[in-house]
């Protein structure tokens, strides 16, 4: 410092924002309970705010550092599927999720389908380039999920909805990987001529879904074992919540040496762990610590977000992409979920709340970050900008409306609404 004043060292300033951060973290989903805002809502506007100080010079937007982008997401996503599958109550039964499985089977191809058809007709792409923005935007994302999803372990109250979608946010990336890999062949086959089905079909289908289940059981029953039934000082004693996250990244970790689908074996080690002891305080445990990491996590990404929007990510938009969003998030995901629901137990409201709440997020941005570093997409510049915006309008929408959709659902089923 001199006599006419001074020059900030970066370090302590990154210290006390990080801790400004972590303290809104803690703060922002109580504050945010009882209004029509959720939390990314909230840190979309943070990044933007912050990002309009000069002399910033980091681009955070997510095509200027696809690998980055791949790796961050990756973490968040694995973390959030141990922390949805720990919190699920309901034991797991084909009958049980049946509601799941219509979803799986119904809604997530159709919509698969129906994107892709947008892709290439109203936005112009190629099949190769739409088939992998469908694949990347099909699925229900775990992580901006948050408030329409169950509440912690053993609180009860899971009702039609909340269960539904909570389950299935933590199966559907099982589901919508063959699909991104099946874009990835396409694409290094159209330059090279390479065969391409019988990869796909043996080893992206058949063995990266069974034996992504397979180890992902395995790993949850080891550390079940381990964790409430191994002969003196079990890992429950110790009363550390981070065993969760232990079984988040040896199950994530074997899964992928074993080339089969982390994400799967993640929510299934999940399911089994939970499975091991469910009635034991310890759950409560696990889950409480993926789920503040996970929203640790998630801030920071969603800073980043707000960030590259104030920077001009969304600057080439167009009258295309805009129509390209409102059948993506007002027509298809709706239609394809009522379809899917037909003739099922639940209300018309249910029905409507689950078609609705198909939030597109974090897992968006893996599927399209890993699609573009494997694979050979000429439209990739394009891809990022549509994506972005389906999922920038996605936390808008579906964030405004959550909290005052899930109190009327509670106020009509005769639960308290908080």
């Amino acid at each position: 410092m001199d006599i006419y004043g001074w020059e900030l060292d970066p370090y302590p300033v990154a210290l006390t924002a990080a801790g400004l951060l972590i303290a809104l973290v803690a703060w922002l989903p109580l504050a945010l309970r009882r209004l029509p805002l959720s939390l990314p809502i909230v840190c979309l506007t943070i990044g933007g705010l912050i990002y309009t100080v000069p002399h910033i010079g980091l681009d955070p937007s997510p095509s200027a550092h696809p690998h980055a982008t791949e790796r961050l997401t990756e973490f968040v996503v694995i973390v959030a599927l141990m922390g949805a599958g720990l919190k699920i109550d309901r034991r797991f039964s084909f009958r049980g999720w049946g509601m799941s499985w219509r979803l799986l089977l119904i809604t997530m191809p159709l919509s698969i389908l129906a994107i892709m058809l947008v892709g290439m007709g109203v936005l112009g792409l190629s099949a190769v380039a739409a088939l992998l923005l469908a694949a990347s935007l099909a699925p229900t994302d775990p992580v901006l999920a948050v408030d329409i999803q169950v509440g912690g372990p053993l609180e009860g109250g899971e009702d039609t909805v909340r269960f539904a979608l909570t389950s299935e946010a933590g199966l559907n990336d099982g589901f919508a990987f063959p699909v991104v890999h099946l874009a990835i062949l396409l694409s290094v086959a159209a330059t090279t001529g390479e065969p391409w089905f019988t990869q796909w079909l043996a080893l992206h289908v058949f063995w990266e879904i069974i034996a992504g289940i397979g180890c992902g059981w395995r790993v949850g029953r080891i550390f079940g074992w381990a964790t409430f039934k191994m002969p003196g000082d079990t890992l429950a004693k110790t009363g550390d919540g981070l065993v969760a996250i232990a079984a988040t990244f040896v199950s994530y970790g074997v899964s992928e040496m074993l080339h089969c689908y982390g994400f799967f074996a993640v929510f299934v080690t999940a399911l089994t762990l939970r499975n091991s002891h469910r009635e034991h305080d310890f759950q409560r445990d696990m889950h409480d610590i993926t789920e503040q990491i996970e929203r640790i996590a998630m801030m920071l990404l969603l800073l980043a977000f707000g960030g590259a929007i104030v920077n001009g990510l969304l600057a080439g938009i167009g009258w295309a992409e805009v129509l390209s969003v409102i059948l993506i998030l007002l027509v298809i995901r709706p239609i394809t979920g009522i379809l899917a629901l037909i003739g099922a137990r639940a209300s018309k409201g249910e029905k409507l709340s689950i078609a609705f709440f198909g939030i597109r997020g974090v897992g968006s941005f893996y599927y399209l970050a890993y699609g573009i570093n494997h694979g050979n997409f000429q439209d990739a510049d394009r891809l990022w900008v549509i994506l972005s915006l389906v999922v920038f309008v996605s936390i808008l929408m579906h964030g405004l409306t959550v909290t005052p959709a899930m109190r009327w659902l509670d106020r009509r089923q005769g639960r308290e609404v908080d």
